[in-house]
């Protein structure tokens, strides 16, 4: 009988050129661009940085990162979305490993700085998780955890596409940024991004998202928090 792992397994390795897809619609693009500023302005990736990318997919924010002269290990438990992260790598410094984010395989203080979008949803103990990334990261490292934003009416919508056999967001759990905040005892900082909705006009949507950043809303589609570990 599959256990937990393979069945997730199965249900990633079927996304990745789907998933990919996505981020090249207009909308998708926007998306991306948005996400990947917020990342890139919380994490501060350096040239000779190690970083460790928990739930990296198929790179798609992973190539991004090492655009900065990072090296970059990737830990995903589908090994499709991995070769794949892998292409998008090319020459850069990167390393993929098949694991488990819930118990990851590196030795206390090995990263630099370790980075996590869009897996933490798929895990039931988050605070476990987000507590051996602590423990992988070295002192006065920087950890930055993305995830779905519970508030947000694309949670809603991809609530209702799971009620319609949308695969993907069956086993999703999503979480507000009170909840994210308290996944670890440090202080966090805790940022949203994505205030418009799949169906805009890409070419309204900039001023939506200027528009919600402008009046602080906490809720963007894509939530994340920023640790640094004592």
């Amino acid at each position: 009988m599959p256990n937990e792992q393979d069945i997730k397994s199965r249900l990633f390795d079927q996304w990745p050129e789907r998933y990919d897809s996505w981020f090249e619609t207009p909308i998708g693009a926007l998306v991306k661009r948005y996400e990947s500023e917020l990342l890139m302005d919380m994490l501060k990736p350096c040239r000779g940085e190690t970083i460790l990318d928990v739930g990296c997919g198929t790179g798609v924010f992973t190539r991004d990162i090492l655009s900065f002269g990072t090296r970059v290990t990737g830990i995903d438990i589908s090994q499709p979305m991995l070769k794949r992260a892998r292409q998008k790598a090319g020459a850069y410094s990167f390393r993929e490993i098949v694991g488990d984010m819930r118990s990851l395989p590196f030795a206390d203080n090995c990263f630099d700085k370790v980075i996590s979008v869009t897996a933490l949803e798929f895990i039931e103990d988050g605070k476990g998780v987000v507590r051996d990334i602590f423990r992988v990261t070295k002192k006065g490292g920087i950890i930055v955890v993305a995830t779905l934003n519970s508030l947000s009416p694309w949670a809603v919508r991809r609530k209702h596409e799971t009620e319609k056999g949308h695969s993907i967001f069956k086993r999703a759990i999503f979480r507000a940024p009170d909840e994210l905040r308290t996944m670890a005892p440090a202080s966090a900082v805790v940022k949203t991004t994505i205030h418009f909705q799949k169906n805009d006009d890409p070419k309204k949507a900039p001023e939506i998202e200027r528009d919600g950043r402008k009046k602080g809303l906490v809720t963007g589609a894509f939530l994340a928090a920023k640790w640094e570990k004592p």
